[in-house]
C-alpha cells in the first residue's frame, strides 16, 4: 500500500488523554535535518524472509517460494512495503544457499523459474517490492566455473579464482583465518596450489580483478532485474577483493579464546579493499540502468568504514547495512551512544537504515529481553531511516533452543561451543495451532518454536499482542511523514528512559521508551498517538508515566 494509506485499523488509543506532566531534559546536541526525498526505499520499510523457513507449500518440511506467495496476504496485513529473500539458487546448501552452483537458476527445493516469475508478479500485484541477495564474493566448489578452474592450472577460469603457490615448508600463503575458523587456504592436491576462501573450504572466493568475472556477474545482475526484481542486498561486500600479496595479517590485541577464531588477526588485507569500492560503483551503474531499483550492501565494520559504502559521490550502495544496534548491549547509554554516533558518521546527503535482526544473529527478543520486545520494535520503526525487519521479529519470537541432534549450522559445527550457531535465529515461523504450527505437513528442517504471545494467528486476534503493537507502529508510520522523512533529535537518555523527536514541517513527534521494569515518569507532553499499553487501567499515559517495558509516541502540542 502507498504511503500515507490507513487500509489497516490503529490500537485503541483514540481518545486517550494527553500527558500535562513536564520534567527537566537532559537536551542533547544531535540533531540532523530532515530529508524530503521519496524514494520508495527510504520511506518504505524492509522484511527479510528466510526461505527455509517461512512456508513449506509441497510437504518436504522446507519452505519454497510457493510458501512464501501463499503467505504475501500476512505481509500486506503487517504492512511492509519490501520483501527480501535470502539466496534461493541452485546450491549444495553446504552453507544453506550462500554456496551457490548457478546463478540464474532456483533450485529445486524452493521451486522453479516459473514459480519465481509467479512470486514476482503476485508481489508486485499487492503493491510489494521484492529484493533478492546477490553474492558476489565466492561460489560453490560445485559451481561448474569452480569445477574447470580447478581442473588444470592452465584451464580457461582457472583466474576466476585466487590461487596462490604453498610456502617453501607447504603451508598456505598467508596466515588468514577464514570467517567460520580454519584457514582460509584450501590445498588442491590435482593442481598442487591453494585456492582462498573466505568462509568454508567449499565456498571458494571469486576473483574479482579479472575483467570476465566483472562482466559475468554484472550480467547475473541484468538477467535478474529484467526479471522484475526491485533491488538486491548484496552479500559479504567486504570481502570481494581481498588481496593475499599483502601478506600475513596482523594479530588482533583485543582478541580472547572464546572469541570466534577468524578474529585472532586484523583483516587489512582482505576487508575493505580498495579495488571493492569499484566493483560496488560498477554494480551501482547496472543498477541505474532499471528505473526505481535499491542496492543495499551487508556492510559490517567501524563507522566509518561503513559510510564510505555510500561512495564520494553517492555513486555505491544507496543503503549500506547499519549493523551498529545488532551487537549492542541492551544497555540504554550505549543505545544511544551508537545512534547518535551513527547519525552524526552519516554524510551530508546519505540516507541511513537500522537492522535490529536477520538470520545471522541472536533473536532481538533474546538480546534485549522478551520483555523489551516491543521497545525494540518501536526504535527501530521510528529512528530516521529505512528500516529491515527480519521474519518473526514482528511476533517477539526468541532465539531457541537447538538439541544437539538437530543442528544444522556449519558454522557451529565447525566451532562448537561458542555460542556462533545461526540456527536458533532461524526456526521456522509459527503461523497457527497444530502439530508444525502451520509450517509444514511434514516434519520441519528445524523445530518450530512459538513466541511467549502465541502463534501469528492467535497474535493477530490479540489487540494487545506484539503483532498488533508492530501494526499499530507501522500504519503510524505510513500516515505521519514526520517519522519517515522527518529529522532526528535526542531530548533526554537518564533514568532508564530514552526520548527521542522526529520533526518535519512543523510537525513534532516524541518517541518515549522505557528500559526498565517499573513505571518511569514521562518527560514530555502531548497527545498520545500510540501506546505499547491498550487495556484500561494498564494507562502508564493516564498518570504521566510510561509503564515497565513501555513504550508511546506523543504529538507534541
Amino acid at each position: 500500500p502507498p504511503p500515507g494509506s490507513s487500509q489497516y485499523s490503529l490500537r485503541a488509543t483514540g481518545g486517550a488523554p494527553s500527558i500535562t506532566d513536564q520534567h527537566a531534559m537532559n537536551q542533547q546536541t544531535i540533531q540532523t535535518a530532515p530529508n524530503t526525498v521519496q524514494e520508495w526505499w527510504k520511506t518504505g520499510i524492509i522484511y527479510q524472509i528466510y526461505p527455509r523457513s517461512f512456508q513449506d507449500s509441497d510437504g518436504d518440511g522446507i519452505g519454497d517460494l510457493r510458501g512464501i506467495e501463499s503467505r504475501l496476504d500476512y505481509l500486506v496485513d503487517l504492512g511492509i512495503d519490501a520483501i527480501w529473500i535470502s539466496p534461493i539458487f541452485p546450491s549444495p546448501m553446504t552453507d544453506f544457499g550462500y554456496d551457490i552452483s548457478d546463478y540464474r537458476g532456483i533450485d529445486p527445493m524452493f521451486g522453479t523459474l516459473e514459480d519465481f516469475d509467479r512470486l514476482v508478479a503476485a508481489t508486485h500485484r499487492r503493491g510489494l517490492k521484492l529484493i533478492l541477495d546477490f553474492v558476489p564474493s565466492h561460489t560453490s566448489e560445485k559451481h561448474p566455473w569452480f569445477v574447470e578452474a580447478r581442473s588444470s592450472r592452465t584451464s580457461a577460469r582457472r583466474d576466476w579464482y585466487i590461487w596462490r603457490d604453498a610456502k617453501p615448508d607447504g603451508s598456505p600463503p598467508t596466515n588468514w583465518i577464514s570467517e567460520f575458523g580454519p584457514s582460509a587456504w584450501t590445498w588442491d592436491a590435482g593442481t598442487g596450489q591453494y585456492y582462498l576462501n573466505i568462509f568454508l573450504s567449499e565456498q571458494p572466493a571469486l576473483n574479482w580483478r579479472n575483467p570476465e568475472v566483472q562482466a559475468e556477474m554484472l550480467d547475473t545482475m541484468r538477467f535478474w532485474y529484467m526479471r522484475g526484481v526491485d533491488g538486491f542486498r548484496v552479500d559479504a561486500i567486504t570481502h570481494v577483493a581481498p588481496d593475499p600479496d599483502k601478506g600475513d595479517h596482523p594479530p588482533n590485541p583485543a582478541w580472547r579464546a572464546e572469541m570466534n577464531p577468524s578474529q585472532r588477526f586484523l583483516k587489512v588485507h582482505s576487508k575493505h579493499q580498495p579495488a571493492g569500492f569499484d566493483y560496488v560503483r560498477m554494480m551501482r551503474q547496472v543498477t541505474e540502468e532499471f528505473p526505481d531499483r535499491v542496492l543495499i550492501g551487508e556492510t559490517d565494520g567501524e563507522l566509518k568504514e561503513v559510510m564510505a559504502y555510500y561512495g564520494a559521490d553517492f555513486d555505491a550502495f544507496q543503503l549500506p547495512f547499519n549493523f551498529t544496534l545488532q551487537d549492542a548491549p541492551w544497555e540504554l547509554p550505549e543505545i544511544v551512544r551508537r545512534i547518535e554516533a551513527y547519525e552524526a558518521a552519516l554524510p551530508e546527503g546519505a540516507w541511513g537504515n537500522w537492522v535490529l535482526g536477520n538470520h545471522d544473529c541472536a533473536r532481538i527478543a533474546s538480546r534485549a529481553g522478551p520483555a523489551q520486545a516491543a521497545v525494540a520494535a518501536t526504535l527501530l520503526l521510528t529512528l530516521r531511516g529505512t528500516p529491515t525487519l527480519y521474519q518473526g521479529d514482528e511476533l517477539g519470537m526468541e532465539s531457541a533452543v537447538i538439541p544437539p541432534e538437530a543442528v544444522q549450522d556449519p558454522w557451529e559445527k565447525q566451532v562448537p561451543g561458542l555460542g556462533l550457531g545461526r540456527d536458533p535465529a532461524r526456526t521456522p515461523m509459527p503461523w497457527e495451532p497444530g502439530p508444525t504450527h502451520g509450517f509444514s505437513n511434514s516434519q520441519p528442517w528445524l523445530p518450530v518454536f512459538v513466541p511467549v504471545e502465541g502463534d501469528a494467528a492467535a497474535q493477530r486476534a490479540d489487540p494487545a499482542s506484539m503483532l498488533n503493537h508492530v501494526r499499530a507502529l507501522i500504519v503510524l508510520r505510513r500516515k505521519t511523514p514526520a517519522l519517515t522523512l522527518g529529522s532526528y533529535e535526542t531530548i533526554t537518555a537518564q533514568d532508564g528512559v530514552y526520548v527521542f523527536a522526529r520533526h518535519l514541517d512543523g510537525d513534532s513527534y516524541h518517541v518515549c521508551l522505557n528500559f526498565t521494569d517499573t513505571p518511569r515518569p514521562c518527560p514530555v507532553s502531548g497527545e498520545v498517538v500510540l501506546s505499547s499499553y491498550v487495556h484500561e487501567g494498564d494507562g502508564a499515559a493516564h498518570a504521566g508515566q510510561i509503564a515497565p517495558h513501555g513504550a508511546l509516541i506523543l504529538k507534541a502540542g
